[in-house]
């Protein structure tokens, strides 16, 4: 991490190891205890490792992974790792950083390219569907990145309690766990959030990408390896294409 470069924010050499349920079968809470074993043990294992907690690994409090961040400095221009407390392992080093390990609901990462090279207008759109913004979409965590010549609308969409019918417009893809039933925004209504923001000003979307698998996919890919003996999964992930 001492001779790291990019333009996204990193924090760890592992920056984040998130664990999703993916059916009736498996809780929150089963995902959050499996996720402060992993940590436990990537510290015992792994010098120089430490870690943060979020969501159902987080407990009590259960804090999401964006108030996790902002309150160990993620989203500052210059990280200070001697500032952080780890929940987990070691006091921090600038060479390993600091990991992220936790358990939530589904989260998609859906990233809208606009045709511009105006970072100041791509991080008011970001500031606008923002979910803590007025009139944000419920569940985006979203920042704005130079992409490659044009602007990139960089966004976490987290699940959120209740079905797709509560949110008032078209259907959002849903998921049960635990008797309890989740949903996150749509790609499409991203997309056209964004473009509705950016026709104003005389700029065009390039493109959308989903980066990662659905909560069904993940579950079919999942079963796939256990039903054919596939231990270490990541192993065959080259012939998977996201």
């Amino acid at each position: 991490m001492s001779v790291h470069e990019g333009i996204h924010p990193c924090m760890g050499a592992v920056d984040l190891v998130p664990l999703y349920p993916l059916g009736e079968d498996v809780g929150l809470q089963d995902c959050g205890e499996e996720a402060q074993a992993l940590a436990l043990t990537l510290a015992e294992r792994v010098a120089g490792t430490s870690a943060f907690l979020f969501g159902w690994a987080d407990s009590p409090q259960h804090r999401g992974l964006a108030q996790r961040r902002k309150e160990i400095g993620w989203f500052g221009k210059v990280l200070n790792v001697s500032n952080i407390k780890p929940d987990i392992g070691s006091q921090p080093t600038r060479r390993y950083g600091i990991t992220g390990v936790g358990a939530s609901p589904y989260v998609m990462n859906c990233n809208v390219t606009i045709d511009t090279q105006d970072l100041a207008l791509g991080r008011s759109v970001a500031s606008a569907i923002r979910e803590s913004s007025p009139g944000g979409i419920p569940g985006v965590q979203v920042m704005a990145l130079p992409h490659e010549g044009a602007v990139e609308i960089a966004c976490n969409v987290e699940s959120v309690h209740g079905s797709s019918s509560s949110h008032g417009e078209e259907q959002w893809p849903n998921v049960s766990i635990g008797g309890q039933t989740f949903c996150h925004a749509p790609a499409s209504l991203i997309t056209a959030r964004v473009a509705e923001l950016i026709k104003h000003h005389g700029v065009a979307i390039k493109g959308t990408a989903l980066v990662g698998f659905t909560p069904r996919e993940c579950r079919r890919l999942a079963e796939g390896a256990i039903s054919n003996g596939i231990g270490e999964f990541w192993k065959e992930l080259r012939r998977v294409h996201m």
